[in-house]
């Protein structure tokens, strides 16, 4: 488990710029996977299962992680794959919060 896998997401108030370049990267270096930041504004990962079961069991486990953590992705399910999107929408771009919550995420499997 990363160290932002231990840290809890904080409810964004707004009026803080989003994280920009050198700052991104290295939070996306804490990740230590393939989550891919989109356009300094999201973090996205596909996650592959055998088949729509697990597939939606995972769903379900991220849903609870962001009702307990108030942080709310886009997950989107369909057969054998999970795909989940990422950012703060007060501010329409990304905090640490966002990263906190991708590495939870992986920490689901």
């Amino acid at each position: 488990m990363t160290d932002l896998a231990k840290k809890t997401c904080v409810p964004c108030r707004g009026g803080v710029p989003p994280l920009k370049g050198t700052q991104l990267k290295e939070l996306q270096d804490k990740l230590k996977n393939d989550w891919n930041i989109i356009n300094e504004h999201h973090l996205e990962k596909e996650y592959s299962f055998k088949n729509f079961k697990e597939a939606l069991d995972f769903t379900i486990k991220v849903g609870e992680l962001a009702e307990n953590q108030d942080h709310h992705p886009d997950i989107f399910l369909t057969w054998g794959k999970v795909k989940v999107t990422i950012w703060t929408h007060k501010i329409d771009g990304l905090t640490e919060s966002d990263f906190i919550f991708a590495a939870k995420t992986d920490r689901e499997l």
